[in-house]
């Protein structure tokens, strides 16, 4: 239905996380840079080689889908060796190999089992594992470590962070997981529609991000509207006062931390200069603190992040009718 062009320039040994809603074409890139795809199409080039002109077998890039893909009639031995014998390797050398990242996976144990006989998580690993082990110029990993609990989830993290330090090829992560993102990471590359809405440090995207998706990813209430002369008029109705305003008329996107949203069972007095009603329609539990989303019919709704004792004293629960403040300090703008 239509055409766009991303071009995406990196040096050895960059980590490009890769996120954005679904649909937004984070799969199709990497399948496009595979060339398994007629959607789309990749003018790959790897150093000095036009990878792109070569059969997807042989342009140097390994790929984690997110079921896996491992042959089901292989030991997860020869599964992970298989990257290595399709490049000559000796047989003994490639099995090697493939036990030292099963080892360091953890799943080593589970070396001559088939892919049936492994659990979700455990293939998973097996194929992060053939993947690593492939010795790729170009890794492309698509949403690898969700079918792990939080635990081992943490663990092959860590296995795969340390990799990916000494790693001199390239990889792209497609993640919907903040805490990948932003610390696997070098680049975040957020993708909309096809095409690239903001491509930077981890901490500049996590500082300002341009795309409601990725602030909320984040943790952040995130309001799209268009710029007034003293701050934002949000697309789901209401007035924003901001410290800093943008030319009016310019979309933008106004950042709120859930930190910086105070709760109040009376009317707040004094000069906030953004206070609204509402009401609490959940509470859930984040770490040592409480996030509270808050409804109200004068502006969109509001996370708020306040500490178990102030919930507390305040007496809140679903239902209950509040007041919300926001200083015009905490706001922050970015141009869409």
């Amino acid at each position: 239905t239509g055409f766009n062009q991303l071009t995406l320039d990196a040096d050895p040994g960059t980590t490009i996380a890769v996120v954005g809603p679904n649909g937004a074409g984070k799969t199709t890139l990497l399948r496009a840079l595979l060339g398994l795809t007629p959607r789309a199409h990749a003018a790959l080039r790897l150093g000095g080689t036009d990878a792109g002109a070569l059969p997807p077998h042989r342009r140097g890039v390994a790929w984690v889908p997110q079921d896996g893909a491992l042959f089901p009639h292989l030991s997860a031995l020869t599964n992970t060796a298989y990257g290595l014998r399709a490049q000559r390797v000796p047989r003994a050398e490639a099995r090697r190999e493939a036990q030292w990242w099963l080892d360091r996976l953890d799943v080593g144990h589970l070396a001559h089992r088939k892919p049936a006989q492994l659990s979700g998580g455990q293939a998973q690993r097996v194929a992060l594992a053939r993947a690593l082990a492939a010795r790729p110029r170009l890794l492309l990993l698509d949403e690898p470590l969700a079918a792990l609990d939080q635990t081992t989830r943490a663990h092959v993290r860590h296995t795969l962070r340390t990799h990916l330090a000494g790693f001199g090829g390239v990889c792209l992560i497609v993640t919907h997981d903040p805490v990948e993102a932003v610390s696997l990471a070098d680049r975040v590359l957020v993708l909309e529609d096809g095409r690239t809405l903001q491509d930077a440090p981890p901490a500049e995207v996590t500082r300002r991000p341009h795309s409601p998706w990725v602030a909320r990813m984040l943790g952040r209430n995130a309001w799209p509207g268009i710029a007034t002369a003293d701050g934002l008029a949000p697309a789901g109705g209401g007035r924003l006062v901001v410290a800093e305003s943008l030319p009016a008329g310019t979309r933008a996107l106004a950042i709120i931390a859930p930190e910086a949203v105070s709760v109040h069972r009376d009317k707040p007095g004094g000069s906030p200069r953004n206070v609204w009603p509402g009401t609490i329609r959940e509470i859930t539990s984040a770490g040592s603190r409480l996030r509270i989303l808050i409804s109200s019919t004068e502006v969109p709704d509001l996370v708020a992040e306040i500490t178990p004792q102030a919930a507390l004293e305040l007496g809140l629960a679903d239902g209950v009718p509040v007041w919300t403040g926001v200083k015009a300090t905490e706001v922050s703008l970015v141009t869409r």
